[in-house]
């Protein structure tokens, strides 16, 4: 222990109140500071989005350089995504949260299959037999998504109906109807960037026409049914070229119809709602089945086409088959077939 005399303790203390003198005299010599203007400007309201900052430094930026600033109602500090880049949209994306009922698809329909749910009409001339009205009646839309609200490409999660009737009219018999085939499935889907996926399941029947019975007394209906479940991926080289892959297996099948099934295609199609004169597109889908010892059908169509908000898209073109028909009452039978078709896509 260090031990200070008396005498110690009083020179310190002296010390001690010399230098308290001393800088006191300093503090007095400062000149004296006008706090008014201070003051007059922190009672002065904020202008909106302007920010309070103490300090010689300036702010960090909330918004890099060359990036637009939020939409009305977003924030990019409360979570809200930044834009992406313009090749998969330039609108700004929300949160994913769930949504009822939503417009757009995560995985949209082929253009050119025959046997997607959809509303269109083809007429075409079949060169075997003449005039056919070949249409499809139903729809694909969306359930439940959880994602965000994208109009164009969404992304996340979604859950969606389809179904449809697709009849087959004799245009050189006074529109007969010669065979009408029903779908309906669940497609569970999903979009990320560029990749596009789905798992599915569908239910598909096929059934002959009263009246092409009535006059073909000797043609037995087949009793064609699919149960199946399907897997497919999607790549978008750009926003409106697709390229997609497709594989189902029937699980329950009756009439001929076997397990397997693979679908393969690209789609050219303008993704951002079109102005009035619209744009083009072309489509090209092929088909392998099982049933027909792997062989299958090639579809092409190209045309114009009207996108509006929501994904809605119509279109009107020229459309050639060739390969097995996938009118299922007659599917081991060659169709070549050319003619001109409109089709709408909720």
């Amino acid at each position: 222990m260090i031990r200070c005399s008396p005498r110690c303790w009083g020179l310190a203390l002296i010390g001690v109140l010399l230098a308290s003198a001393t800088l006191e005299a300093q503090v007095r010599s400062l000149p004296p500071i006008d706090l008014e203007p201070v003051a007059q400007q922190a009672m002065q309201p904020l202008d909106q989005n302007e920010m309070l900052w103490f300090g010689q430094d300036e702010p960090p930026l909330l918004i890099q350089p060359g990036q637009p600033p939020p939409q009305p109602g977003q924030s990019y500090l409360d979570g809200g995504a930044p834009p992406l880049g313009t090749q998969w949209g330039a609108a700004p994306r929300d949160r994913w949260h769930w949504q009822w009922l939503p417009d757009g698809l995560m995985y949209p329909n082929y253009l050119a299959s025959g046997r997607e749910s959809r509303l269109g009409t083809v007429l075409a001339y079949e060169r075997d037999h003449g005039w056919l009205w070949d249409s499809a009646l139903g729809a694909h839309v969306g359930i439940l998504r959880f994602g965000d609200s994208h109009s164009a490409l969404p992304y996340g999660w979604q859950i969606d109906l389809e179904g449809a009737a697709f009849p087959r009219l004799d245009l050189q018999s006074e529109r007969e109807l010669i065979s009408v085939d029903f779908r309906a499935g669940v497609p569970l889907t999903i979009r990320q960037g560029p990749f596009e996926a789905k798992v599915a399941y569908y239910h598909i029947s096929s059934h002959l026409g009263d009246d092409y019975l009535f006059d073909h007394p000797g043609e037995l209906p087949v009793n064609y049914v699919r149960d199946a479940v399907v897997g497919a991926v999607g790549l978008r080289l750009v926003d409106r070229l697709r390229v997609y892959a497709e594989a189902g297996y029937a699980f329950c099948r009756k009439g001929g119809s076997k397990p397997w099934e693979f679908q393969f295609g690209v789609d050219y199609s303008r993704v951002e709602p079109d102005a009035p004169l619209g744009s083009p597109f072309f489509a090209v889908n092929g088909q392998i089945r099982e049933e027909v010892d792997f062989g299958g059908n090639l579809t092409a169509q190209a045309g114009w086409q009207w996108r509006g908000d929501g994904g809605h898209l119509l279109r009107v073109g020229f459309h050639y088959f060739n390969g097995k028909t996938d009118a299922y009452q007659f599917y081991t039978e060659h169709e070549e077939a050319y003619g001109l078709g409109l089709w709408y896509d909720f």
